[in-house]
């Protein structure tokens, strides 16, 4: 099972449960159980120049990536001040407060499990208190009091830059295996919010695809959604031929077979999202090798009507 769609700033809407806890905020639903998810809730946030939204918690974890304005997220005793290309992931329970800084703000959120909206049981509840809100700075990312934000460099993808080692007073998180940038078949992968962020129950990452770089079909025991941000990339979704461009969205459910191949002379680039984390092994399955054993094997096809 798959879904597509587009980002529509004009689809955004205040949602009911906030309505009276917040000013300026808007946002329009991506991908929820409306949709086929039952275990995430993607949509596109806006807050208006001097917006703001109360102090609030739920019973879900979500992550918010930033595609423009500045942002304050007061959590945890400290303001984080989060620009363009910023991610924070904010835990189940866990108190926070949101406020435009300097004009206009929009942003990807992704919370999992997904929420509730049909009327069985409440999910978001908003405090009636004041957050204190300390000066906003931006996250450290050598800190390590910095225990949930994360900034996306795009040189981070470079593997030309990234070929030669760090200054010790570089600005950027320090290297190890856990925030390495992975290559494979012309593909990056640059993890921004997992379990070293404080998530729990979904992830969030950059994806590059080279010219030429294919990623053959595949399904996995999780979901997944695709927010496309840069180039054109083909995909075979359940075995129809589907073409992405920047703001066009894709879920893939559980089962879902999906692949993806870069045709262009330029780079791809998405956001990407899981729920829930994959597990340890067997995370992917893929086509080929299956139809690989079955043939090595001689079994013939097995006809399921």
């Amino acid at each position: 099972m798959h879904y597509a769609t587009k980002i529509d700033d004009s689809a955004a809407v205040t949602p009911s449960n906030f309505l009276g806890h917040s000013f300026g905020y808007r946002r329009q639903i991506l991908i929820n159980r409306n949709t086929g998810s039952p275990h995430m809730t993607l949509s596109v946030g806006h807050l208006d120049t001097d917006g703001f939204v109360e102090p609030a918690l739920h019973s879900y974890e979500f992550s918010m990536y930033v595609f423009s304005g500045s942002l304050a997220v007061t959590t945890l005793g400290h303001t984080t001040l989060l620009d363009a290309d910023h991610a924070i992931t904010v835990p189940v329970g866990t108190t926070y407060s949101l406020r435009a800084l300097n004009g206009p703000v929009k942003w990807l959120h992704m919370a999992a499990p997904t929420e509730i909206d049909d009327g069985r049981r409440q999910d978001s509840f908003f405090t009636g208190q004041a957050l204190v809100e300390t000066t906003p700075t931006p996250p450290d990312m050598r800190d390590p009091r910095n225990q949930n934000a994360v900034r996306f460099d795009s040189d981070s993808m470079d593997l030309r830059r990234l070929a030669g080692g760090s200054r010790v007073d570089a600005p950027t998180v320090s290297p190890s295996m856990a925030t390495a940038l992975l290559t494979y078949s012309g593909i990056g992968v640059k993890m921004l919010i997992d379990q070293q962020r404080g998530a729990q129950l979904h992830t969030m990452f950059i994806v590059d695809y080279q010219p030429t770089a294919i990623a053959h079909p595949h399904d996995h025991p999780f979901e997944e959604a695709y927010v496309f941000v840069q180039g054109e990339v083909h995909a075979l979704v359940d075995g129809t031929l589907m073409a992405f461009h920047p703001g066009d969205v894709l879920w893939a459910g559980v089962g879902a077979d999906h692949g993806f191949e870069n045709r262009g002379s330029g780079l791809v680039r998405w956001i990407e999202v899981q729920a829930p984390q994959p597990p340890a092994r067997h995370s992917y399955r893929f086509s080929r090798e299956w139809e690989h054993l079955a043939d090595k094997l001689g079994d013939p096809p097995v006809d399921s009507r």
